[in-house]
């Protein structure tokens, strides 16, 4: 695996940490009618980016490169910004979702690019799993936010 796609992966990594803890603080802090439903939605999408994290790390690892793993190098690395400590109503928190999960898997298909042009199909496959899920992902959001 080149140089670009190891760095390209711990960009992704990055972002995929702060999504993590961002979504938390989403779960933590939205606020609305339909909160109950929201946030155990909010939970399912962070233990997603827990399992995405941990495939990403993991297939960095397996080509004999070192994941950021610190938050210091997530906030470095990422281009999605933290979200502070405050009260979110469910359509603003909706549209800050939506947004990162858009980034996200925009980021991914990106790296699937730069694997293909490498013959690096196991993250092609890994790539092509997690638009999948974006996809549906973002899908759900918008039907909830109609």
């Amino acid at each position: 695996m080149s140089n670009n796609l190891t760095t390209q992966l711990n960009g992704y990594l990055a972002n995929l940490g702060v999504s993590y803890i961002k979504t938390h603080n989403l779960h933590w802090n939205v606020v609305g009618p339909q909160f109950k439903a929201v946030h155990e939605y909010l939970e399912g999408i962070y233990d997603g980016y827990a399992g995405a994290l941990d495939e990403v790390a993991e297939l960095i690892r397996m080509n004999g490169e070192l994941p950021a793993a610190s938050l210091k190098e997530y906030l470095a690395l990422a281009d999605i910004e933290e979200l502070p400590s405050a009260e979110v109503a469910i359509p603003e928190a909706l549209a800050i979702l939506l947004a990162d999960m858009k980034h996200l898997k925009a980021q991914a298909a990106a790296i699937r690019m730069a694997a293909n042009e490498e013959d690096a199909f196991e993250v092609v496959a890994m790539m092509e799993e997690q638009i999948g899920q974006y996809t549906k992902n973002i899908w759900f959001v918008e039907s909830m936010t109609r």
